[in-house]
């Protein structure tokens, strides 16, 4: 589809704000990009790029331009998943965000059983906060979501919701290791390892240690859940997540999760979703059908 290499030219220029970086991206030289952009602006009669010192910075006709290719971006990915379906292929790409307890058992999981099936499907996945994960939606960065706790997003269509418990996260020699619950106040007697205040596991957080007027001995901080869990396992820390992201009971690393009482921490919603009204691609759509039933799964019975 070479009439739509120029849409990538001026979609890849926005993102690096420099006709140059995005050129070494595309892999072309800087004035093949510079003259086609050149050449869609006097087809439109406007001006996309203000040409600056330093790079390039989109005007208001080059933000609408933008939008409206990255719209179509995502038609024309779903138009070429569907030609391939016709061939008798699952072919495509799922674009999904998620949060960092959704990245060492369930997704992974998920994705390993889907491509069982569908072996052509690729994916790309950014790990990041919830914040992040709504904005790359709304840039169509991303098709999916699966995030805790996400700001409000007004075209945000939710595909299922999962209420989620907060854990604390430990070695099996701690000494809360012991105990089938945990409340606050114990953990507040141990050093801990916190995510950064990014994350929604550490706002929700916050948030009963404000009502409880309790205050933790903090080690460390970091928006690494990989790092966190290094600090449980080498330091003997207690770390905080939502129950999703825990290791499986009888892990190899000897760490263990304990509920803390709900008297303490209320629960939140785990949330997957899309844009609302938007036309996934085959492969994205039966993808996200794939992740509904894992999380139905997870539901306990009332």
């Amino acid at each position: 589809m070479k009439h739509l290499r120029i849409l990538d030219y001026v979609d890849e220029v926005a993102r690096a704000r420099s006709i140059r970086k995005a050129a070494e991206h595309l892999n072309v030289t800087a004035s093949a990009v510079n003259r086609r952009i050149a050449d869609l602006e006097e087809e439109l009669g406007a001006i996309l790029f203000e040409r600056q010192p330093r790079g390039v910075r989109l005007t208001a006709a080059g933000e609408v331009f933008v939008n409206y290719l990255r719209k179509q971006g995502g038609e024309a990915e779903r138009m070429k998943s569907q030609i391939e379906d016709l061939k008798g292929l699952r072919r495509g790409t799922v674009r999904i965000a998620c949060s960092q307890a959704l990245a060492l058992d369930f997704l992974p999981r998920a994705i390993a059983d889907f491509r069982k099936v569908h072996s052509k499907v690729e994916f790309d996945v950014k790990v990041v906060d919830h914040e992040y994960a709504m904005a790359a939606l709304s840039a169509f960065e991303v098709d999916l979501v699966l995030v805790f706790r996400p700001p409000f997003l007004a075209n945000f269509q939710p595909l299922m919701t999962l209420e989620q418990n907060l854990i604390a996260v430990m070695t099996r020699t701690h000494p809360l290791a012991k105990m089938a619950k945990v409340r606050l106040r114990d953990c507040a007697n141990y050093p801990v390892a916190l995510a950064e205040r990014s994350i929604g596991g550490r706002q929700l957080l916050e948030e009963a240690m404000a009502r409880t007027g309790l205050k933790f001995n903090v080690a460390a901080e970091s928006n690494s859940f990989e790092l966190l869990r290094g600090l449980v396992l080498h330091a003997n820390l207690v770390s905080f997540q939502i129950a999703i992201g825990a290791m499986p009971q009888g892990n190899k690393l000897g760490l263990v999760a304990k509920e803390i009482d709900g008297r303490d921490m209320p629960t939140a919603k785990l949330v997957f979703g899309q844009l609302r009204e938007r036309n996934l691609p085959v492969a994205t759509a039966v993808f996200a059908e794939h992740i509904n039933k894992r999380l139905k799964a997870l539901i306990k019975p009332s």
